[in-house]
């Protein structure tokens, strides 16, 4: 079942270790098919390096495995949440990528200090709030989806692909899982960039509205200009 969309997956979670977004076994990609109503995802505690096509774990949404021998990965349940709730979204990438997991730890957003961030993201990265006790006891994966979705109550998730979950890391997402991929790579990017702009400078200021919206919407918007017109 959905052979090119587990390719497509399997490919995803092998592109981590080329960024160097993830080390050893951590962290995960899954991508899903809206007609079929399946997600295909990284099986948990699986080496990327041997990672194979056969091996990714097919589940339904409501995450019951319908193919695959490999336990799938622990956070299969909060990438459902993100997938039940943004009908938009094609794939989900999560990693411990160090820049962007150091603001998740340090329970701030990253802000956005400069054009390089604008082009990608509309505004700073934002951070969930903590898991409270109870959430933690009970559905933890599926709750820490929860509040990422309850953080997006007024962002539109196309227009901020990523956000931290306090004290954890990034979850990304974007229209297919290799965008994820990417996405999460050009988030660990920005937070490298946040991060020794505020070593430098600690008073450095978010970039203005005008300069904000002129590079994200100049690549996003509606009337988008850069790169190549499509045929």
């Amino acid at each position: 079942m959905l052979e090119g969309l587990k390719k497509e997956v399997c490919a995803a979670n092998r592109a981590l270790v080329k960024h160097k977004l993830v080390i050893l076994t951590f962290g995960n990609v899954s991508g899903i098919d809206r007609k079929a109503g399946l997600i295909a995802i990284k099986p948990s505690g699986t080496a990327y390096e041997r990672l194979k096509p056969e091996q990714i774990v097919l589940a339904d949404l409501k995450g019951k495995v319908v193919e695959g021998e490999l336990k799938p990965s622990v956070d299969l349940a909060t990438h459902l949440e993100l997938y039940k709730a943004w009908p938009e979204i094609r794939g989900i990438c999560h990693t411990h990528s160090p820049y962007a997991t150091a603001f998740a730890q340090a329970e701030k957003p990253i802000p956005c200090l400069g054009t390089t961030h604008a082009d990608e993201f509309h505004g700073e990265i934002p951070v969930t709030r903590p898991l409270t006790a109870k959430e933690m006891e009970s559905d933890y994966e599926a709750n820490t989806g929860r509040v990422i979705v309850d953080q997006f109550r007024l962002t539109n998730p196309e227009d901020m692909m990523a956000v931290l979950v306090a004290k954890h890391g990034p979850f990304v997402w974007g229209k297919s899982p290799l965008e994820a991929v990417t996405n999460s790579l050009l988030l660990e990017e920005i937070a490298r960039l946040a991060f020794r702009t505020m070593t430098i400078n600690p008073q450095a200021g978010p970039l203005g509205k005008e300069l904000l919206d002129k590079h994200y919407l100049r690549k996003h918007g509606p009337q988008a200009s850069y790169g190549q017109p499509k045929k």
